[in-house]
């Protein structure tokens, strides 16, 4: 064998793709156990650490294979494109049927990340046996290794996810490492053993990685329905997050990356008490403000309000505000407020509206699911509320939703703690929402503003019962010198809602 003669352009192609699909196999696990389990800090933090781990044993046995390195790093290849392709199968199997996910998750990674980490050694070592300029192409090598990781963190949020969702991604990036297999087989056969097992191995491995790719719609819907309860009537990836539609007889059921937003059958308690709660503190209702709320729900309520002239709702979700302006089954349940003309949606990220926003508003809603990521921890930090306070007419009134103060007992008296760092009356009240349990909220304002009387027609509120909000039982009441602010810089509120939904 004349290493002059021999071409590692192949092989240094190979490291970009392996390298591509090592990062999103990554990714797709921690998102897919934060999607299923919550507190997404620590799966990510997990699945880093134990995936690094594991490449470095990968990384460490790699000296024990001596021989036939062409036809190790093509099992290799078509053992990662196995594993990796049916990683998010394996893993929504794994949270319907087991209670043992959190083992089978582990058990995952580490078998991932010790053949990803033979890759690069084994590819090495297959380099240095056969080429002259071994400096220059070894260089190439982590090169192309680092490109690839930058393109598999770029690629995969802001293409792959939303187009294709878990399931196809997984299967699809499995693929890609199975053709490298069969790419690397056809091109140096030469230093194959039995090349033509080999062959037939690669491509019975693809085809099965294909078949269940082109099933993926069919295999999400398997899948999704042992999510959830009732039957799915609409399933929808978007940029931000998973849309899931469920029907039972009357009841129509929204989800948000599996966590319930509304069931038609109570709905109305929660956003009654939302928004008629502020208004009935609120000097004026000429300009509202809705952050969140995409369902157009808070906004239905508000339009009640003869003396309303102005909405805005700022939700980030493109799809899911121009879902639920345009689906029958959500359009009739908002009174079709999503397309009234005293309404304009900007579909922004809420945080960047109020820091950059100049306008003052009488009454702002705030209607965010619960913290249970860093992204959602910013929109309940003190800072943030200090935005929300600028954005408010002096005698302006806030409301936010703000977890169960029965459940999530902390995570309830965070949030009214963090509130209290910018403003002089914060109240906090709570109801019983049959599909949720107890819920609670936080109405803020710094005037002397008195509440006036209901005015407007609904289906559960009356004076009375407004009244027995604002009082807690002693199972829901803390002591307050135990609980922490939350901030920007020490996100108190997500430890305490992980915490406590472990339990929930």
């Amino acid at each position: 064998m004349e290493k002059e003669k021999f071409d590692a352009r192949l092989l240094l192609c190979t490291t970009l793709l392996i390298s591509i699909c090592s990062i999103i196999y990554e990714l797709i696990i921690s998102s897919i156990s934060s999607y299923l389990q919550g507190d997404s800090i620590t799966q990510f933090s997990i699945t880093i650490g134990l995936y690094m781990s594991a490449m470095g044993i990968g990384s460490y046995l790699s000296k024990f294979i001596k021989n036939k390195l062409f036809n190790k790093f093509v099992f290799i290849e078509m053992s990662v494109g196995i594993l990796g392709g049916f990683s998010s199968i394996i893993l929504f199997l794994a949270n319907i049927y087991t209670n043992i996910y959190p083992l089978i998750m582990y058990t995952l990674i580490i078998l991932i990340g010790i053949f990803v980490g033979l890759e690069i050694p084994i590819l090495t070592r297959i380099i240095e046996d056969n080429e002259s300029n071994v400096r220059k192409n070894l260089a190439n090598i982590f090169t192309f290794d680092y490109m690839g990781g930058l393109i598999g963190s770029i690629v995969f949020p802001i293409i792959l996810f939303p187009k294709l969702g878990f399931i196809a991604t997984a299967l699809l990036i499995g693929c890609i490492n199975i053709v490298v297999a069969i790419l690397i087989i056809f091109k140096y056969k030469k230093y194959i053993e039995k090349p033509k097992n080999v062959k037939i191995a690669s491509i019975v491995c693809l085809a099965i990685a294909v078949i269940f790719l082109f099933s993926g719609n069919s295999i999400t819907n398997q899948i999704e329905s042992g999510l959830y309860r009732d039957d799915i009537i609409l399933s929808e990836q978007t940029q931000y997050q998973k849309i899931v539609m469920t029907k039972h007889k009357d009841d129509t059921r929204l989800f948000l990356d599996g966590n319930l937003q509304f069931s038609t059958m109570d709905e109305y308690r929660y956003h009654e008490a939302l928004v008629h709660i502020p208004m009935m503190y609120a000097n004026s209702h000429e300009k509202v403000l809705i952050l969140g709320g995409g369902d157009g729900l808070a906004a239905r309520e508000v339009l009640k309000y003869d003396d309303v002239q102005k909405i805005v709702l700022v939700d980030i979700d493109k799809e899911m505000t121009d879902l639920c302006a345009n689906n029958s089954e959500i359009s009739v349940l908002n009174n079709n407020s999503l397309k009234n003309e005293k309404l304009t949606i900007k579909n922004e990220d809420a945080y960047i509206f109020v820091q950059e926003n100049q306008e003052k508003f009488d009454v702002i809603i705030i209607d965010f699911p619960d913290p249970n990521s860093e992204t959602l921890n910013k929109l309940y930090t003190n800072v943030f509320y200090n935005y929300i306070k600028a954005n408010l007419t002096p005698n302006g009134v806030m409301a936010c939703q703000s977890t169960s103060p029965y459940y999530a007992k902390k995570s309830f008296w965070c949030i009214n703690k963090t509130i209290k760092t910018q403003f002089n009356t914060v109240i906090p009240y709570h109801l019983q929402v049959p599909s949720f349990g107890e819920w609670g909220f936080n109405l803020a304002f710094n005037q002397d503003n008195k509440r006036s009387t209901l005015t407007v027609e609904t289906k559960y509120l009356t004076e009375e019962n407004i009244n027995a909000m604002f009082i807690f039982g002693k199972d829901e009441i803390i002591d307050m010198e135990t609980i922490e602010e939350n901030n920007m810089f020490k996100p108190s509120l997500i430890t305490y809602y992980n915490e406590e939904v472990q339990n929930w």
